[in-house]
């Protein structure tokens, strides 16, 4: 049974997308903050906290099955108090409690389901979870009803479980640093060797990529290995990003008529996406395709990269001149319903045309997914680069008009300052690389945004602005990416004010988050005290802030020559060098600035031209 109520909870009076997506649940949901951790005290009750983003497939699910039904909500309003945060207004707060599910379970993802003490100590942890158990996977109901149980009768042996677990993630936390001897910084140059050769044994020669399914598009990585050609001119590098650039344009996971890329492949060949967009793959993915063009001078590399920033420009850019934060994957209950056609449709819609144009994209009466087809050019070599004629040109533009016309895909209108970071240090990229002045005018409009909206007077910065309203105390990687993206508009335009903010920005990181020689915290020593003050290293689906401060520093040096920069990025690579001693590639982002900073190479725009 479901709820049918308009009555709002707590929720309504947010700004999060996210947030306001379950203002109308009949659970009783409380925002992160002082009145629902004093409830739980008040009422000795334990915490049920639910993180994630507006759009998540997985949490629409759970939301459906779960939080939309009374049943559920009358335990939970029973015998919990009930948080509800997105996970990229607070990364933090995902930070801290990712890590725990990931110790508890062995894995991790969202929606993450964490029930915790009212002071915040976590004893059980999980993502997704159906209503009733199925499949092997215990259900919301029986979990809660466990819970409640041991609450109240087994207290002790719950909180014990948190505290191990605490404790281990904060051993983890300051392990991981040991000083180098006076001969580290000959080791520190064979970090990106040994990172590019560790990503070479995961390559999948076949397909592209790394690993088998999901397949993320992990740009840093490609990154990695562009540069790593561009120093050493051996093919094996560049052949490998190649093949994964080609293979994922081909595939189902770019958009083939609104350009743009999905979050990730469901499966090893790129064909069916989970079919989300987010900004901050979009921009990486847009400097992975714009690099690859200055090393090949491949039009099909400049093409994609184009059809990716148009579709930022006019699908993703507010009249402020930000950037939102994601597109969704479901429309009408259904995952990419908005994305996918019949042949049946295409007939109809393309007339004479039809026929040709369902041979280039695959297209066919059984389709390639549910019944209906994802456009791709994966079995098609005779167009192994962009369909340019003016056959296809007609045809996309017809069923644009026509897809627009369906249920519009929820937008999540956040603008995020680490996530419009990227997007300008693409623009920035692109413009200058692929001569084109409109990206580097959308760079700078990008820049002026976020001078205007996202910081203050004194250097201080948000986490995002949504309608006007800045919010949110800047976290790492808001200050690492945004100093990158200074630097990168400072290569593309050779104006010194994008220097000077560049040098402040690392002077107010160094301020903020450092941890003595042991790299960098995610959050500023003046934010909100949670129960663990989260530090991140490696890389996942976006470079770490302690990874983007490396290559950052490691620019900034390299453009200014001050020795406050130099010293900065020596401290960051050798903490960066300390952490992933055995594993490099755990950081290909980091590797881009120990490549900068010991290659003995200029990545200096000197005498107009500049490297990758």
């Amino acid at each position: 049974m479901t709820n049918n109520s308009k009555v709002p909870n707590r929720l309504i009076s947010e700004k999060s997308p996210y947030l306001l997506q379950h203002a109308h649940n009949p659970v009783d949901w409380f925002p992160w903050g002082q009145e629902a951790f004093e409830k739980a005290k008040a009422e000795d009750k334990p915490i049920f906290l639910s993180i994630g983003y507006s759009t998540c497939h997985w949490c629409h699910v759970m939301e459906r099955e779960s939080f939309e039904d009374e049943e559920v909500a009358q335990v939970l309003n029973r015998d919990f108090v009930c948080i509800k945060v997105d996970k990229e207004e607070r990364p933090d707060i995902d930070s801290v409690y990712m890590r725990v599910c990931q110790g508890m379970t062995g894995s991790g993802g969202w929606p993450l389901t964490i029930m915790m003490s009212s002071d915040g100590l976590p004893f059980f942890a999980g993502t997704y979870l159906p209503k009733h158990d199925r499949y092997g996977i215990r259900g919301v109901l029986s979990i809660l009803e466990a819970v409640d149980f041991t609450w109240k009768n087994q207290r002790a042996a719950l909180l014990e479980t948190g505290r191990r677990v605490l404790g281990a993630l904060e051993k983890e936390t300051y392990a991981t640093y040991r000083p180098y001897n006076d001969g580290a910084q000959g080791e520190f140059a064979s970090f990106p060797q040994r990172a590019a050769e560790a990503l070479l044994t995961l390559f999948d020669a076949q397909n592209g990529g790394f690993g088998s399914r999901p397949k993320f598009p992990s740009p840093q990585n490609l990154m990695l290995l562009m540069r790593y050609y561009d120093l050493t001119k051996e093919e094996k590098y560049l052949n490998a990003a190649e093949k994964t650039l080609t293979q994922m344009y081909r595939g189902g996971i770019f958009d083939h008529i609104g350009g743009g890329f999905s979050r990730y492949s469901t499966d090893s060949r790129w064909l069916v996406p989970h079919f989300e967009k987010m900004l901050y793959d979009n921009s990486l993915l847009a400097i992975c395709y714009a690099e690859m063009f200055a090393l090949t001078d491949a039009e099909i590399y400049r093409d994609v990269c184009k059809e990716t920033l148009n579709y930022l420009m006019q699908e993703m850019s507010s009249q402020e001149g930000g950037f939102y934060s994601a597109q969704d994957a479901d429309s009408e209950g259904e995952e990419g319903k908005y994305y996918v056609f019949s042949a049946e449709e295409i007939r109809d819609l393309l007339g004479n045309d039809a026929d040709y144009f369902c041979r280039v994209y695959g297209i066919d009466e059984m389709g390639n997914f549910e019944g209906k087809n994802i456009l791709n050019l994966l079995e098609n070599d005779e167009y192994f680069v962009v369909p340019s004629d003016e056959t296809i040109a007609r045809c996309r533009e017809k069923l644009l008009r026509y897809r627009a016309g369906r249920m519009l895909l929820h937008k999540d209108k956040k603008q995020l300052t680490s996530w419009n970071a990227m997007a300008i240090a693409a623009f920035a990229k692109a413009g200058r690389l692929l001569g084109i002045e409109e990206y580097t005018q959308r760079a700078k409009e990008g820049a002026a945004f976020t001078e205007k909206y996202l910081e203050d007077a004194n250097g201080t910065m948000h986490v995002r602005v949504i309608e006007g309203e800045a919010a949110g105390t800047g976290n790492l990687d808001d200050y690492a990416y945004y100093g990158w993206a200074l630097t990168e508009l400072y290569d593309a335009t050779a104006d010194d004010e994008y220097l000077h903010k560049a040098v402040a920005v690392c002077k107010e990181i160094q301020a903020r988050f450092a941890d003595g020689n042991r790299g960098f915290f995610l959050t500023d020593k003046d934010a909100e005290k949670l129960i663990s003050r989260p530090k991140e290293i490696y890389d996942g689906a976006v470079p770490s802030g302690n990874s983007a401060a490396t290559l950052f520093f490691a620019k900034l040096a390299q453009q200014t020559k001050m020795p406050e920069a130099l010293e900065a990025a020596e401290r960051q690579i050798a903490f960066i060098c300390a952490s992933t001693r055995s594993f490099p590639e755990a950081c290909p982002f980091a590797m881009l600035g120990v490549m900068m900073q010991y290659s003995g190479r200029s990545y200096l725009c000197e005498n107009g031209t500049c490297s990758i």
